[in-house]
């Protein structure tokens, strides 16, 4: 719901992604009933201090205290005996005003597959509820071993580090991959989400058993410095070497993730060593409308085998990921064997990744 205008509040009315709660009395126990709702089914908001009258429209409450219910809030989320999962960022709680009263809005997200089923108190039986209307409802056992199932279909891909949190990643990486993906889905919504929102949607990050996010297998490779990468593969390392000679010189240009010159992810090493792969490749003039088309099938093929040689490597294994380029052409090797036979592997149409996350 991103279209809530807390000016029109006395228009709103109660829905299945819109609660309120006078909060007259202090933080609300209800609050955990809806936000278990919203988590599990497909988000809402919730507001503090907003009564609602006996024909339905919505006011602000007085006398009430905003920064004593904000802090009881982040206590709370917090403490896995309250509630199973914090899905909650910093910019989602919001102090409003209304009528001249305050308000704590709270944007409760719809909770990732391997955050659900996102539960009251200790016993997902009795805790796991979902929205319904304008009411919170217990969810049955089927729906809730459903949610279970679920979130155990994971990958290697998406283990979760839970002895690593966000610090782990390099914020340069980040902000060059949104830019990416920006430019290639300038529409999308998570455009408009922060950069811990955004990590979460793409498998980064993802819920431990300690119900905190931390960082995937994926998440860590793709965005993380090579000597946090180290902590958890340690015999991970890339290297590019390119040989423009065709003498006794084994190279002439170099990337190696242990340089210390830079991150030492994989999409930072992707996207330098792509760029010098592709470099030197003539391109025809070809228009398209009349924008010019630079793009050939030789690019193609090098921008495919360098992301087949990273989402099908065993970073887990003893050799590194090594990317060479010759006079003669270019020759690309990575740790692990294919997880699928050599004929499936040529006929295509079958495949079975190692890494296929962050998207």
């Amino acid at each position: 719901m991103t279209d809530f205008d807390i000016n029109s509040l006395s228009s709103y009315r109660e829905h299945n992604r819109l609660e309120a709660k006078k909060a007259k009395g202090g933080f609300p126990g209800s609050f955990w009933e809806t936000y278990s709702a919203f988590a599990n089914t497909d988000g809402g908001i919730i507001l503090l201090g907003v009564k609602e009258d006996a024909d339905g429209s919505l006011h602000s409450e007085s006398g009430i205290d905003v920064a004593k219910l904000r802090k009881d809030f982040w206590n709370m989320v917090n403490n896995r005996q309250k509630i199973s999962a914090n899905i909650i960022t910093e910019r989602m709680v919001k102090e409003e005003s209304f009528e001249g009263n305050p308000i704590l809005v709270v944007s409760v997200p719809r909770a990732d597959r391997s955050a659900k089923p996102v539960f009251v108190g200790q016993d997902p039986k009795t805790g796991t509820y979902r929205r319904n209307h304008e009411g919170d409802y217990h969810c049955s056992l089927d729906e809730i071993s459903l949610m279970f199932r679920d979130a155990s279909a994971v990958t290697q891909d998406a283990k979760v580090l839970e002895n690593m949190d966000y610090t782990v990643f390099c914020p340069e990486t980040v902000k060059g991959y949104r830019n990416f993906f920006r430019s290639r889905h300038s529409n999308h919504l998570w455009n408009n989400e922060d950069d811990e929102i955004f990590l979460r949607k793409i498998g980064a990050v993802s819920i431990g058993s300690d119900g905190l996010y931390h960082p995937t297998a994926a998440g860590l490779l793709m965005f993380g410095y090579e000597y946090e990468i180290t902590r958890e593969f340690p015999n991970y390392f890339l290297d590019y070497q390119e040989n423009r000679s065709v003498g006794k010189t084994r190279w002439t240009d170099r990337i190696v993730s242990t340089s210390g010159e830079w991150s030492g992810n994989v999409f930072d090493f992707v996207i330098e060593t792509l760029a010098r792969m592709q470099r030197g490749l003539k391109t025809p003039f070809v228009l398209k409308g009349i924008k010019r088309i630079d793009d050939t099938p030789i690019h193609k093929l090098l921008r495919e085998a360098i992301t087949n040689a990273c989402v099908h490597a065993d970073f887990y294994g003893r050799q590194g990921l090594v990317v060479q380029k010759s006079v003669d052409g270019y020759k690309l090797s990575n740790p692990g064997s294919v997880r699928i036979s050599i004929s499936e592997a040529i006929d295509g149409g079958i495949s079975d990744p190692r890494y296929n996350r962050p998207r």
